[in-house]
């Protein structure tokens, strides 16, 4: 059976390629006032349930019925699984359990750091599953029972790749018929870039020929060591992105670019639009996931004390607000 799922797992590595960025934003680019403001203290904290007592982190956010619903990541020491919680204004959650974990294909892990919609009258659920990292797919009427669509929707890239190692950190928007996704890839330099992908339906994606979109930042950058967990939104005659970027203490802190076509990007700033400021978040800030309101956007972030690429760093989730102002 292993040696089954290997083989269909390199047969559908190469997946599809096609030459597309994103819709033109329409509208004036006014100059911008942008600055960060975020609570004191996490708004879900770890525990008390043994599956997300280690870390809880990657959220992501949707609105649906006039609640908010977070599908978000919870560590045990040595699985990572996809948890539920619901609130009414963002800040304070009702935690309603786990709602998936790795099985079968997907190995013992991690099935989680996802991307959450309410898509034509169901909830999709897009998540990093394997080893190398694929991307698969959960769906749910009602967002507590999720059937799994199967075998992975976005593999990893032909062999000298950017993403030839792994893809992970999706995050999904609707844009008309199609779907995109913005996700990281990993080369066999272990570099971890940005890139882009489409689909119609969710469960089929084809890559944009001009990955990745982002690149790693300069030698001595919050960002040279990687780049993941993009969150995307559009504003002002632009499409903007907070992502996570690594240095080489592997500190994360979140950077902010923009761009007109959804194929290339610039950095807003060459430094990071939010560092740690609190005892909890002072090594790592990461895994934005965002609402858009009327003056900037809602995100909801995860943050530790402790640097390190992935897990064990006492994981919490935060509450900030990207304000946009026209000057």
């Amino acid at each position: 059976m292993k040696k089954a799922v290997a083989s269909l797992l390199l047969l559908s590595s190469c997946g599809r390629y096609a030459d597309f960025g994103l819709p033109s934003p329409t509208g004036p680019k006014p100059s911008l006032d942008i600055r960060w403001e975020s609570t004191p203290r996490p708004v879900l904290a770890r525990g008390p349930e043994t599956w997300d007592s280690v870390d809880t982190l990657n959220p992501s956010v949707i609105e649906r019925d006039g609640q908010l619903w977070n599908l978000y990541s919870g560590f045990d020491g040595n699985t990572w699984h996809t948890g539920l919680a619901t609130s009414k204004d963002g800040l304070a959650w009702t935690k309603l359990g786990r709602a998936i974990s790795p099985e079968a294909w997907e190995g013992n892990y991690i099935a989680a750091n996802g991307s959450a919609r309410f898509d034509k009258g169901e909830f999709l659920y897009w998540y990093q599953a394997a080893d190398p990292p694929v991307i698969a797919l959960a769906r749910s009427q009602d967002g507590r029972a999720w059937l799994k669509h199967g075998l992975q929707v976005l593999p990893v890239g032909p062999r000298g790749s950017w993403d030839e190692r792994g893809v992970a950190d999706p995050y999904v928007i609707r844009e008309g018929e199609w779907l995109y996704m913005i996700y990281l890839g990993q080369d066999r330099a272990r570099r971890q870039r940005l890139g882009l992908a489409r689909s119609r339906a969710g469960a089929e994606w084809e890559k944009s020929r001009v990955n990745p979109i982002l690149e790693l930042g300069e030698a001595g950058s919050f960002d040279e060591n990687g780049l993941g967990e993009p969150a995307i939104w559009q504003a002002h005659g632009r499409w903007w992105m907070l992502y996570t970027g690594r240095d080489r203490s592997e500190a994360r802190r979140l950077g902010l670019a923009y761009s007109d076509d959804g194929r290339a990007w610039k950095r807003y700033s060459d430094a990071a639009i939010f560092a740690g400021d609190q005892d909890w978040n002072r090594k790592v800030v990461c895994d934005p996931t965002i609402l858009p309101a009327s003056n900037g956007v809602r995100v909801w972030y995860g943050g530790g004390d402790i640097a390190h690429p992935a897990e064990r760093i006492h994981g919490q989730i935060g509450y900030g607000f990207l304000r946009m102002e026209v000057r």
